[in-house]
């Protein structure tokens, strides 16, 4: 029987800045994954002789879609792939999977912080060789490629066990399912003082981490309470759900609301930490205080040096656009480069790639360092706990001296979720349409210094990135910045990023929200969000 089945073009199976994200229903259409997934080959110029990685964050419908995925890898003639055990994966373990194997890249079944389910969401992206997102260049080929498939190659065998670790073969393709959690926890060993934190857990430190039924529970009970002996049960939400146990699998106060109540009571650890859906995102909170995405990048990058694997310094900090300058001021004390790219992980490789960078970040709870090219949520968890056993010092005292040497970048994102998307776009055009005249305009008692729509000329292969997001700076190094998410399923999610800067001399314990009421009035006489949307007010605010 042949390998080949005619298909047509299916439309909108256009990737976004972290694959094709649609809801499961979608995903489960006949031909849908299929055509897919034959784009991808056909936009790396097939598969014949290559090898790959497969996994993912253990999402309904990943166990259906792996099957697919590996018949149609032996259809189109790879070699070989590398399966996580169950078809799991986190995303930096299969960013490091792909580098460690020198593999040609990876496919990583995840929709990230969205919820699971037959009702909810799936995702699929490719990662390249070098372990990070594909670049745009080539999710662009996989559009293209999308509106022309006439074909797609998937072979006709029984379902390949991957419930255990061993070697099969499928229609002569080789399938090595692997300990997924192994290569990973093997690396962390090689980056921080792990005997260090094992005595910090020894001493009596207490910490909490919620998996939220999502892929880092393997991992975080492997590595926290195995191999550095926090006590059982420091992992809470550990088993890896297909729907996340009902939970939103995003790491932040919203969500994660069972550890913020837990770290501001009575009773609380000393350090509290929570990972998404597929793990590379983090949120880190300290007895009685929050951690901002934006401070947490700035204050690994300016304490890296205590963690073994960074001892040699740091090439480079690079942050995206809508995450605070925080760290920008910490490159300029040690004397690196400070970069600043539009939102998308892709965007770091290519600075990890040539050795102009060591450590990233975005404000949407990712950071990540030269040992991956994803984010990775436990790996930043594992740098706090290496700075916290070094310095002695509580999350809080650490914060302080940070403000104190730095200042403070106070900061906030409100999201506006699932609004139309004529509205969004309304709202988004509007502003853009003002940007030209602002600056010199004088808006709830700040002067605007500079607007513009941002672009990126790429230091390292020369692309320029256009339509990044609308930013206004004010003279007094206050800031917002408006642009529309990438990662959604359902209308549109509109994001709002306000920062305002307060001086290391005072200032530095105000209210977050309170601080930034004159960035957050001018937003709103600037944009017009609640005014044109209807809403009252943002949706998710952290």
């Amino acid at each position: 029987m042949s390998n080949r089945r005619s298909t047509t073009p299916i439309a909108g199976q256009k990737p976004g800045t972290s694959g094709l994200r649609k809801k499961t229903r979608v995903f489960a259409e006949p031909g849908y994954l299929e055509n897919f997934v034959q784009s991808i080959f056909d936009a790396i110029g097939g598969g014949a002789g290559k090898t790959f990685v497969l996994g993912g964050d253990g999402r309904y419908f990943a166990d259906r879609a792996a099957q697919v995925i590996l018949k149609m890898a032996a259809a189109n003639g790879a070699a070989r792939v590398i399966v996580g055990q169950g078809a799991v994966l986190s995303t930096p373990a299969a960013s490091h999977l792909i580098r460690l194997n020198k593999t040609d890249g990876g496919f990583i079944m995840s929709a990230s912080h969205n919820p699971g389910g037959p009702e909810e969401d799936f995702g699929l992206k490719f990662n390249a060789a070098n372990g990070g997102p594909a670049p745009e260049a080539l999710t662009a080929a996989m559009y293209d490629a999308s509106t022309r498939i006439a074909e797609y190659r998937i072979v006709e065998a029984a379902d390949v066990d991957l419930s255990t670790t061993a070697e099969r073969d499928l229609a002569g393709m080789r399938v090595t399912v692997v300990d997924p959690v192994a290569d990973y926890a093997a690396l962390m060993e090689t980056l921080f003082d792990f005997n260090a934190l094992r005595a910090l857990f020894k001493g009596g430190f207490r910490m909490r981490f919620d998996a939220m039924n999502a892929v880092t529970g393997p991992y975080a009970r492997e590595i926290l309470e195995n191999r550095l002996g926090a006590a059982k049960g420091t992992v809470v939400h550990a088993t890896p759900l297909p729907d996340f146990g009902g939970m939103h699998p995003d790491p932040n106060p919203v969500w994660a609301h069972e550890l913020m109540e837990e770290m501001f009571g009575d009773t609380a650890p000393d350090f509290g930490a929570a990972s998404d859906g597929d793990g590379d995102r983090n949120m880190v909170v300290g007895r009685g205080i929050y951690v901002s995405p934006s401070d947490s990048l700035a204050v690994l990058a300016a304490n890296a040096h205590l963690a073994p694997g960074y001892k040699a310094g740091l090439k480079g900090i690079a942050r995206s656009m809508p995450t605070s300058a925080a760290a920008d001021r910490v490159a300029e004390k040690l004397g690196v480069a400070a970069y600043e790219t539009p939102t998308g992980w892709k965007f770091f490789g290519n600075l990890l790639d040539a050795g102009r960078a060591t450590i990233c970040g975005e404000e949407s709870f990712g950071t990540g360092s030269d040992h991956v090219r994803e984010k990775d949520g436990l790996w930043a968890v594992l740098l706090w706990l290496n700075i916290l056993a070094e310095r002695k010092e509580t999350v809080q005292e650490i914060l302080n001296a940070h403000w104190r040497e730095f200042g403070r970048n106070y900061y906030s994102r409100h999201d506006y979720e699932a609004l139309p998307v004529d509205v969004a776009e309304r709202i988004m055009a509007g502003l853009r349409d003002r940007l030209m005249a602002l600056p010199g305009r004088v808006v709830q008692g700040m002067t605007v210094a500079a607007a513009d729509d941002f672009a990126y000329d790429d230091p390292v292969d020369g692309s320029v990135s256009t339509g990044q997001g609308l930013r206004v700076g004010f003279t007094d190094g206050s800031r917002l910045v408006l642009r529309l998410s990438g990662t959604g399923t359902e209308g549109a999610t509109l994001r709002l990023y306000l920062e305002r800067y307060a001086a290391g001399t005072e200032g530095l314990d105000e209210d977050v929200q309170a601080a930034l009421a004159p960035v957050i009035a001018a937003a709103e006489e600037l944009a017009q969000i609640r005014g044109i949307s209807g809403r009252d007010g943002p949706d998710v605010l952290t």
